[in-house]
């Protein structure tokens, strides 16, 4: 039976990877985006009949057709070196699985769930998530982590006003448990406002 794909990018996530992750694919196919890897990934698995992929913008549209006409599929080679090396480069990130679709708004208590969800995993992304204050970037991850978050989430509408009453957490498609993972901002954000990390 043909299948087809939803979402080969994971809502873009696939194509928004760590720098470094970005830069070992670089190594590999210079030319290829990062989610031409995913599309190739999906296309030469022998029953995927097609793979729908959401496009926004001209470039993704340009680059769907470079990847396709014609699809080059993976060596076996590059398939497990995608499945191994590089699923556990990417699995080793601390990133929140959410792919800013909103379901999961608006909270009643007023939070920008997807926004401090989508701040969080750009620090992640760029190395701005302080480790402990022994590490040499600290107080600028540290600054950088903060004034972005007061600048990309309202403060009425940041972590701290979660009260857990779990209304997200069923329609995120995602199946991230919403509230724990706001907890764990929350708590992350006081330890740096407070120098305890």
């Amino acid at each position: 039976i043909p299948a087809v794909i939803m979402e080969p990018l994971l809502g873009g996530r696939r194509s928004k990877m760590p720098d470094h992750i970005v830069a070992t694919l670089k190594q590999q196919r210079p030319q290829d985006s990062v989610a031409s890897w995913a599309f190739r990934y999906v296309g030469s698995k022998p029953r995927v009949l097609t793979a729908l992929s959401g496009m926004t913008y001209m470039e993704h549209l340009e680059d769907n057709i470079r990847t396709y006409s014609p699809l080059t599929a993976l060596t076996t080679e590059e398939q497990e070196w995608l499945e191994n090396e590089i699923a556990n480069l990417y699995h080793s990130y601390p990133t929140i699985p959410c792919n800013d679709c909103k379901y999961c708004m608006p909270c009643p208590y007023g939070l920008d769930i997807p926004a401090i969800f989508v701040h969080y995993n750009k620090c992640v992304n760029h190395g701005n998530i302080p480790e402990s204050q022994q590490a040499a970037n600290y107080e600028k991850a540290r600054r950088a982590f903060l004034i972005g978050y007061d600048r990309s989430v309202p403060k009425l509408r940041q972590a701290d006003h979660c009260i857990g009453c779990n209304q997200c957490n069923s329609h995120c498609p995602q199946r991230i448990n919403i509230p724990r993972e706001l907890t764990r901002i929350d708590q992350f954000v006081e330890k740096l406002k407070q120098g305890t990390l």
